[in-house]
């Protein structure tokens, strides 16, 4: 890192500092159970945390759900445990943790390399050689100090376990992602869509993963909040709407750059990276270019952030390509969102784990005529033959069928069962190969999945938000939030402690609550006081009632635009439909007339 690099994280390291004892201090976000000493991963979010939460879950709904027509679930955060074996989550859902022979302190291994040496992305190198850079490095405890070299690094599983029931319980799972949730419902899910690809299903809900070591506030955390759109496709026919994103201007790093010593970021547009094989996937390059202005809208520093592709050996098991939309954030990138396309994985799994069918049909134009072999096994064989088993000799040989017809060509046929193989003559099994007259197909639908941390979000918009200037000579410390999301939009004060003052100031708050606005109400201490106050959390302006506001008939109210400090004198009757058109976006401040 050269000397100016340092120089900058250093600064991003104070600003950290100081949002996280703003965000303590204003009710933003806090660690959880503090009376009890609090426990590490887990975080609450205060009143001002809540409220700008809500408004990012809220945006994102209105862009990725309403905006894109696709409907909203709301599934359990507990689900059994056959759910997560078919998602292949009990066994492929691990992070390497290394233990420190003297403290006994767990670290992630990857972020000790990481935070240690020049390696970028650990995460995707295998454990063997992750043992083998931390001997060569003779990386130590970040705990304690202790040497970590010839240390066994491990696999741990990130799934929080739970029961199901009392007594003989069934095992269950905390999910570790919403996906699942809306995956196990595709069934009647598809119903709700009238069987017609394509159609999306989003969920914002929790999900728990038991981090080995959570850090660094709500960026890494044990439960945290994920907004997922699973996009249902026929690959073979469905096409995203490119045009309308085409000219998104984005700044990728891909993999083939990762890869490169010197290799660098693109700036190009949506439409060139598909056209140049950057992005292979079209229906992935369609939701990075609606994706990037609506992170822009939300308040994350397009300066700040790009879209980087997965290294081969990081992808999830699920994945054949994926993109992560990446903020800076102390002179680091940090993961907020991933685009993955998914194949049929997920509902390939389900279906074959739960014998539900996780289909949809798919009618042809015209009816085919074609050849099906099938099978009408003689279950007066079979019953004495395999007994309990014979029900899952006929699937063998129905699977065989479809697979492989010519292994029925000779006198038997060889089947295997539990590891068992077993021959069945061919005139007991009714194998036949007919045509037919079909209408059309089921077909298992591929996904495209935009996954959203909403926790990882709202702390960027946050950092990316922070500010200190000087006003009339004093310093100052104020959150340029985007009114959207800003969780309180208008401060209301009477100048003085006066009850005709604090009247008018009561009604004029109760007024724009009732145009829709979040208003806060304070007569508390010095009116610049009461500025800096509202201008550390955010809001976007103040109002304030002075006595040529109840002594004249049209004395108006002063109106203080946050950023700049700026002041005009407004109609009081005009406030509410004034204040709500700024925050639509369709007025500005500046174009304000007194």
């Amino acid at each position: 890192m050269s000397e100016h690099e340092h120089a900058a994280a250093s600064a991003d390291e104070s600003t950290s500092e100081k949002l996280v004892e703003l965000a303590k201090r204003r009710g933003y976000f806090f660690q959880s159970s503090g009376a009890y000493g609090g426990v590490g991963g887990f975080y609450t979010f205060g009143p001002q945390g809540a409220a700008l939460k809500g408004n990012v879950e809220d945006a994102w709904r209105d862009r990725f759900a309403v905006a894109e027509g696709n409907m909203e679930i709301d599934a359990p955060t507990i689900m059994p445990e056959p759910v997560f074996e078919a998602s292949g989550h009990l066994d492929g859902f691990d992070d390497m943790l290394v233990e420190c022979p003297d403290c006994g302190e767990s670290h992630r291994a990857d972020h000790v390399v990481e935070d240690n040496t020049d390696y970028e992305d650990a995460e995707s190198l295998p454990i063997p050689e992750v043992e083998e850079v931390i001997a060569e490095y003779e990386l130590v405890c970040p705990a304690c100090g202790a040497g970590l070299a010839g240390q066994a690094v491990d696999s741990f599983n990130l799934m929080f376990a739970t029961n199901i029931g009392p007594g003989d319980s069934d095992p269950g799972y905390m999910r570790p992602e919403t996906a699942q949730g809306i995956f196990v419902e595709f069934p009647r899910l598809k119903e709700y869509a009238r069987n017609q690809l394509p159609f999306g299903v989003t969920q914002i809900g929790r999900a728990y993963r038991n981090e080995i070591s959570p850090r660094r506030s709500i960026i890494r955390t044990r439960e945290f909040t994920q907004a997922e759109l699973e996009y249902f496709i026929d690959p073979e026919e469905d096409e995203p709407d490119l045009e309308s994103v085409e000219d998104v201007e984005v700044t990728l790093y891909p993999a083939s750059e990762q890869n490169e010593e010197d290799g660098e970021e693109i700036r190009t547009t949506i439409g060139a990276a598909v056209d140049d094989g950057t992005i292979a996937s079209p229906w992935v390059a369609y939701f990075l270019g609606v994706a990037k202005p609506w992170y822009d809208a939300v308040g994350v520093d397009m300066d700040r952030f790009r879209f980087r592709q997965h290294l081969s050996g990081e992808r999830a098991h699920y994945a054949a390509d994926c993109w992560d939309a990446e903020s800076e954030i102390d002179g680091n990138w940090i993961e907020m969102a991933g685009f993955a396309y998914r194949s049929d994985y997920d509902l390939s799994k389900h279906a074959e784990h739960s014998g539900d069918r996780f289909t949809i049909f798919k009618q042809y134009d015209e009816p085919k005529t074609v050849e099906r072999a099938t099978v009408d096994p003689d279950m007066s064989y079979l019953g004495p033959e395999f007994g309990g088993d014979a029900q899952a000799v006929v699937g063998e040989l129905e699977d065989l069928a479809a697979r492989d017809r010519s292994a029925f060509d000779g006198d038997t046929v060889e089947i295997e069962l539990e590891g068992e193989s077993h021959e069945i003559p061919v005139e007991k099994t009714g194998f036949a190969v007919a045509e037919q007259t079909e209408a059309g197909e089921h077909i298992v639908p591929h996904v495209i999945e935009p996954s959203f941390g909403v926790d990882r979000l709202v702390y960027t918009v946050l950092h990316h938000a922070y500010r200190e200037d000087e006003v009339a000579g004093e310093e100052r410390t104020y959150l340029e939030l985007d009114p959207e999301v800003a969780p309180t939009f208008v401060g209301v004060f009477p100048l003085q402690n006066d009850d005709e003052l604090e009247d008018a100031a009561r009604d004029i708050a109760a007024d724009l609550r009732e145009a829709g606005l979040s208003v806060t109400y304070d007569d508390s201490g010095n009116i610049g006081r009461r500025y800096r106050r509202q201008d550390e959390v955010g809001t976007p302006f103040c109002v304030t009632v002075d006595y040529e506001s109840i002594e004249q008939d049209e004395g108006g109210v002063t109106v203080r635009e946050r950023d700049s400090t700026d002041q005009k004198r407004l109609a009081i009757d005009e406030l509410p439909e004034t204040l709500s058109a700024i925050r639509a976006g369709d007025l500005a401040f500046d174009d304000l007339e007194e």
